[in-house]
């Protein structure tokens, strides 16, 4: 039986450490990357999605709204925003106009974000359900993506 010499074993054994180590980066990349569907891509691959976790990031619809909270439900639309930054003041109609998609978002034992209201982007994490209903068990809000001051009432 043959003895590996040093220079072999210290060899290996540098590969071995760096192998262990590009592991454990790739699969910690992997496991907190975070991202997230549009509600347009989500719809487009609706029966694909149903039934898993995701995140899916879109605009709350004004007047969907309910809010208990009592037992801490949170109920609301959510739609794709329009190109832009802010909600548009104006909405065309047209004829050729398809129906905005959309879903339904519950939320339940969690308290209301504090940013949360109509018209304000938002990114839900939960489970797409079959009946087009997500089941949030994270609702976050994002800011406003510009600062506008109140206006003095003189």
């Amino acid at each position: 039986m043959k003895i590996m010499p040093k220079k072999l074993r210290f060899v290996i054994g540098v590969c071995l450490v760096v192998g262990a180590i590009a592991y454990l980066i790739i699969t910690a990349v992997r496991n907190t990357a975070e991202y997230y569907l549009t509600v347009n891509e989500t719809k487009a691959r609706e029966t694909e999605l149903s039934g898993q976790m995701l995140r899916v990031a879109g605009r709350v619809v004004p007047g969907t709204i309910h809010w208990d909270p009592l037992s801490l439900t949170l109920k609301f639309d959510i739609t794709q925003p329009p190109p832009g930054d802010s909600p548009p003041v104006v909405t065309p109609v047209s004829a050729t106009t398809a129906p905005a998609a959309k879903f339904a978002v519950v939320s339940r034992g969690q308290p209301k974000p504090d940013m949360f209201a109509p018209g304000r982007d938002v990114i839900v994490e939960g489970l797409l359900g079959r009946d087009n209903v997500i089941q949030a068990r994270q609702v976050l809000t994002s800011c406003p993506s510009k600062y506008t001051p109140k206006q003095n009432q003189s």
